[in-house]
């Protein structure tokens, strides 16, 4: 046996257990619990978090406002996206598209459903994030599951080791993570995007990506976000219309496609007599895998950046958070699929790939369904919002990886983590990495295992938050503001926030 054989085979048995019915149920589990928390927040305050977030863009300056050189921190808006940098890539393209082609359209209801409760998750990942993030030594905001781990659940009594261990697994499958997740496989469907659309050579855009990505990269945060917040919203808006614009075009089928997704989201049988997809174990399966994969709410990573916001207030990033799951997943992810499953690329009769269409790959799928209607430009379209989107995510899971490395070794040696994360760009373009994406999805549940502890651990703080919030801010009760874990910090947000600030 080889040694990538070995690999597999380790690999997929930790995948198997990462991935099986307990970790979907305590995802999913958790997302339900801190909804019922939270008393539906999504949901019933969904007015107050739009006006919030995406509302706060263009009437509140404080959102968008740029730091000066000597606050390390970024604005909200920026923090968004690169939390949604780092989200919004393959997953919502490449994945959806192997979400339908193995499990069937049913997979994106399940997709939703992640999503929908997966904003919660996120909302009190955030919350956390913020209200036991501290400043480092060089002055720059450090948050995440590592560090609600270690203060949050290692402030119970005699959990202080229990904490602290969690805190170290986590940030190490973290940086491993972002060798696959946030990098390699992002890559790789790059290059394998532009080669077939353009017929670029792998290594040229291996090349090319590692100079790139090196500029930005080790110019720190600050540097990074300034791309992300004008690459995001314009690649977003832009692959919103054209999506929008094949839907339309194929309005017909828009009725049925949704019939297969309810039909297959529960293994019910076509009208053609057979399962549609394969069933609802594979409906579920993939949805939910390729959701989280997607969104990444659940699995803590992006707390780190949101942690880096200007923002004063807890819940205020949380709500980022929840709009972050909703733009992700219930926008992109769910264009994506109907323009796959209007499109005719996807037989709605069986749920599995036209015959015409089965040689393609799960990531030129998207392209041929685009190509249904702007011909050779169809592939050529989604292989450029492929290259912006997936390496926007190599920017985002830089910075991930950046914190993690630096909560286990200090921060000094962040500069060795980013020289080795951006020469494996060009090593994801140029080698066959069929079993990355595997990895990324051991990786993803590994995350996810203890930041989940966390969450579900600190579940009374997350509560107390909201409740303060919501009686401050909905109820205009006079009650003094939940911000930080830490005294001194509490006390310089608390000042400014009486200085106007949010």
């Amino acid at each position: 046996m080889g040694i990538l054989d070995w690999i597999t085979n380790v690999n997929g048995s930790i995948n198997g257990f990462v991935w099986g019915i307990p970790m979907l149920v305590l995802l999913i589990g958790t997302g339900i619990f801190m909804t019922i928390l939270t008393k539906v927040f999504q949901v019933s305050h969904i007015g107050h978090w739009f006006k919030n977030t995406i509302g706060d863009i263009f009437t509140n300056k404080h959102v968008t406002k740029h730091t000066d050189k000597n606050d390390k921190s970024i604005s909200q808006f920026q923090s968004l996206c690169t939390a949604l940098a780092a989200t919004i890539g393959t997953g919502n393209i490449v994945g959806v598209a192997a979400a339908i082609a193995i499990g069937g359209p049913g997979a994106i209801f399940w997709m939703w459903i992640v999503a929908f409760f997966g904003m919660m998750t996120n909302y009190s990942e955030n919350i956390l994030g913020i209200y036991f993030r501290r400043k480092n030594k060089n002055n720059e905001w450090s948050g995440g599951a590592m560090y609600y781990l270690q203060d949050g659940l290692g402030g119970y009594k005699g959990m202080k080791w229990v904490g602290k261990i969690l805190a170290i697994l986590f940030a190490c499958f973290a940086v491993l993570a972002s060798f696959g997740i946030g990098n390699a496989s992002q890559i790789n469907s790059i290059a394998a995007n532009m080669d077939a659309a353009f017929g670029i050579p792998a290594w040229v855009v291996g090349l090319a990506l590692l100079v790139i990505g090196g500029v930005i990269i080790v110019g720190g945060l600050k540097r990074v976000a300034s791309v992300t917040e004008k690459i995001v919203p314009f690649m977003a808006i832009v692959y919103i219309i054209a999506a929008i614009v094949v839907i339309c075009f194929n309005g017909a089928n828009v009725g049925p496609a949704f019939v297969s997704i309810f039909k297959g989201a529960f293994g019910l049988k076509s009208a053609a007599g057979g399962m549609v997809g394969g069933g609802i174990v594979l409906a579920l399966t993939y949805g939910m895998k390729r959701g989280v994969f997607s969104n990444e709410a659940g699995l803590g990573s992006s707390v780190m950046v949101h942690s880096n916001s200007n923002v004063i207030e807890p819940v205020r990033q949380g709500m980022w958070g929840i709009f972050e799951v909703f733009a992700d997943t219930i926008i992109v992810c769910t264009l994506t699929a109907l323009v796959v499953l209007t499109s005719g690329v996807i037989d709605l009769q069986t749920g599995q790939v036209a015959a015409a269409y089965a040689e393609a790959s799960t990531s030129t799928l998207v392209g041929q369904a685009f190509g249904t209607l702007f011909g050779n430009a169809g592939p050529g379209f989604v292989a450029i919002a492929l290259l912006f989107f997936a390496f926007s995510t190599v920017l985002g899971w830089s910075h991930y990886g950046t914190k993690s490395f630096e909560y286990l070794f200090g921060e000094k040696a962040a500069i060795g983590y980013k020289i080795v994360f951006v020469l494996f760009i060009f090593v994801g373009a140029t080698m066959d990495l069929t079993l990355a994406w595997d990895i990324s999805d051991t990786f993803n549940g590994l995350m996810a295992i203890p930041n989940l502890i966390g969450v579900l651990s600190l579940f009374p703080i997350v509560y107390k938050i909201t409740k303060n919030y919501v009686d401050r801010k909905i109820r205009h009760k006079n009650v003094v503001p939940m911000i930080s874990h830490f005294p001194d910090i509490q006390k310089m947000q608390e000042e400014a926030l009486a200085r106007g600030e949010e």
